[in-house]
């Protein structure tokens, strides 16, 4: 038993720093694209910083190379035993599966990236949504998510959105095209806010739904 134990145990750790690492190397590529990008064009590259951490997919795959990063490393500050916490873990999880979900069907077929840059987008809108998820459902805790949790998660997009549409509207440079108010209007950009906000909180009941039934699953 206690052998069964340990291999599972490691079998976890390893599947946790695989996915720690491609979600970093992920961000550390994308990273590196936009820097050279803005070096062969001569402008700023603290510019290029900025619009790097500008994008939600990139601030969501943040967060998710540092939960799992805590979840490998296992100290007990403050920051680690946030991100370890499950809600925290279960609004991660929603926030990335929004990213792929939101990628796929809004923004994929507008572009055909290639090389590295296809490699960076696979990770980061198709494969770290898929391995966050898969840790989310198989190593935190479940049994605890609330309802009143979907409001608190939906706390950082609305955040984003009022962020990212105030720096379109001061700069003109809109970080995602469904929400160009330049293009498409207030009208037409806030409906589509409106309706990627709703599509978070229907994920966000999902995993408060398979939260509660694994959660008496394994309390019977």
């Amino acid at each position: 038993m206690h052998s069964e134990h340990s291999q599972q145990s490691q079998g976890q750790r390893s599947f946790i720093i695989i996915a720690a690492l491609l979600g970093w190397s992920a961000l550390a590529i994308q990273l590196f694209l936009i820097f050279f990008a803005r070096w062969a064009d001569q402008a700023s590259l603290l510019g290029g910083l900025v619009r790097f951490f500008s994008f939600f997919t990139i601030l969501t795959n943040t967060l998710v190379a540092s939960a799992l990063t805590c979840a490998v490393v296992r100290r007990s500050d403050g920051v680690h035993r946030f991100f370890r916490t499950p809600w925290v873990c279960s609004g991660i999880a929603a926030s990335i599966v929004l990213v792929g979900l939101a990628y796929n069907v809004l923004l994929r077929h507008l572009w055909q990236p290639q090389g590295w840059q296809w490699i960076a987008d696979e990770l980061l809108h198709d494969i770290m949504p898929l391995l966050f998820l898969v840790y989310w459902w198989l190593y935190v805790h479940k049994g605890v998510l609330r309802l009143s949790h979907v409001l608190l998660w939906a706390i950082y997009p609305l955040v984003y959105f009022a962020y990212v549409l105030l720096r379109g509207d001061l700069i003109g440079d809109y970080m995602y095209p469904f929400i160009d108010i330049g293009t498409l209007g207030y009208a037409k950009a806030f409906i589509n806010a409106g309706g990627v906000l709703a599509g978070f909180v229907m994920v966000s009941l999902v995993l408060v739904g398979l939260d509660r039934v694994k959660g008496r699953n394994a309390r019977g």
